[in-house]
């Protein structure tokens, strides 16, 4: 056996507690084995022990980011097509080190990474979060992520590890697809409802899929055990998806009186990516970062994203934290944070969404998002008091250590 022992510090567990003063953090292995005040650990002093010194700050469960891209940050077009897919993953190993030391230890990657990336992370070959992955988006034709340009280039590439292309059409051929993503190793399957910020032939409020189609994708999914997360911005696509049985809303920019009302009623997340629009328009004249059509619609979105997240908030709609990581770079993540609460939500409340509930949404809340017995060991040490001053944990020098899995991987 061998344990690890974090003390001195001020503990937030995710449970939406009060802070716990010298609190004692023993870790057994790679799960956590008691939580209390600080005091002798009489029974482990002949045993294989570790003890981190917490030095005054501030211990929280890792965070969990339910919605990035990790083989990604978003490209130019003339990048896109000159870069090597192997040279993606060599980025990829970046991107999932600079999540990691920003605090996010787990996180549910909505399209890019393939089942290699997961295996080699939980095979310990390279540095990364937990993950559940979708493989790919499954979308309409000319809808959002269609890789189709209007020069007649396609950017598809079907030479991806695990390939299926999300591109899909009528109600057979969305069987077909969710079929094809479970077999690749999707854990969640991903749907494009509407369009989006980031494509150039929609608008965010443009539906993409009829209420059949969405219905065949939970079918097909429920039947291997799975879910299924709808990129969904504009209000009658959100409302679609959750009449199907969706699981979460990502993005939800235009929700209206009866789409929250939906939401409530059929216990459905939203996962608000406060941070994704306005970082594009914090990244405008960026050479071909940032296409005119994206920025135009980015600056259009903003507020109405904003007033729907709030009226969902007020309504008591279930939220879980993410970010759409990839459309600004990685390890920035927690500054979404700081917009919820710019937005009305205490910093507990903001805490709590990005443990607790984003592994609710999961379905991962026996294993992790909360420091408490029998729970994995994903802890991060932060210098600064996170409820006083949300914003301390946007910088990733302000998370000193990160330990996942009981192991310290950062600091």
């Amino acid at each position: 056996m061998t344990y690890t022992v974090i003390e001195n510090g001020t503990l937030i567990d995710g449970t939406g507690k009060e802070p716990l003063k010298n609190a004692q953090v023993v870790i057994k292995n790679n799960r956590i084995q008691s939580v209390n005040q600080m005091d002798k650990v009489s029974d482990l002093e002949q045993e294989d022990v570790t003890f981190i010194d917490a030095k005054g700050g501030y211990i929280l469960p890792g965070m969990i980011d339910t919605h990035v891209h990790l083989t990604f940050e978003f490209l130019g077009l003339e990048e896109r097509v000159d870069t090597p897919l192997s040279l993606r993953f060599y980025h990829t190993i970046k991107y999932m080190k600079e999540t990691i030391d920003a605090g996010v230890t787990t996180v549910r990657d909505a399209g890019g990474a393939d089942y290699g990336i997961k295996a080699a992370v939980e095979q310990g070959l390279v540095l990364g979060p937990r993950m559940q992955i979708a493989i790919n988006a499954i979308t309409s034709t000319g809808g959002h992520s269609d890789s189709w340009r209007m020069s007649g280039l396609d950017l598809t590439r079907p030479e991806y590890p695990g390939f299926p292309g999300g591109v899909t059409d009528g109600i057979e051929d969305v069987r077909k697809k969710t079929r094809e993503m479970i077999r690749a190793g999707a854990d969640i399957i991903k749907i494009h409802a509407t369009g989006g910020v980031m494509s150039p032939l929609d608008h965010p409020e443009h539906t993409q899929f009829s209420p059949r189609e969405l219905k065949m994708a939970v079918n097909e999914a429920s039947y291997r055990g799975k879910k299924v997360m709808a990129h969904a911005q504009g209000a009658e696509g959100v409302k679609q998806s959750i009449l199907a049985g969706i699981h979460s809303i990502e993005h939800g920019i235009y929700l209206d009186e009866e789409s929250i009302d939906l939401m409530l009623s059929h216990d459905t997340y939203l996962v608000p990516t406060l941070y994704a629009p306005v970082s594009v328009l914090e990244r405008m004249g960026e050479s071909s970062y940032i296409p005119d059509y994206a920025a135009k619609k980015a600056e259009e979105v903003v507020e109405a994203h904003q007033k729907s997240f709030q009226k969902a908030y007020k309504a008591g709609v279930k939220i879980a934290m993410g970010t759409d990581a990839s459309v600004f770079k990685h390890g920035l993540n927690l500054k979404e944070l700081t917009l919820m609460c710019e937005l009305g939500m205490t910093p507990m409340e903001a805490i709590q969404v990005s443990t607790k509930e984003a592994a609710k949404c999961l379905g991962m809340e026996k294993d992790i998002g909360t420091i408490e017995p029998d729970k994995y060991a994903d802890i991060i040490i932060v210098n600064g008091d996170p409820l006083e001053d949300i914003t301390v944990l946007e910088n990733s020098k302000n998370i000193v250590k990160v330990l996942k899995d009981g192991v310290v991987v950062k600091g």
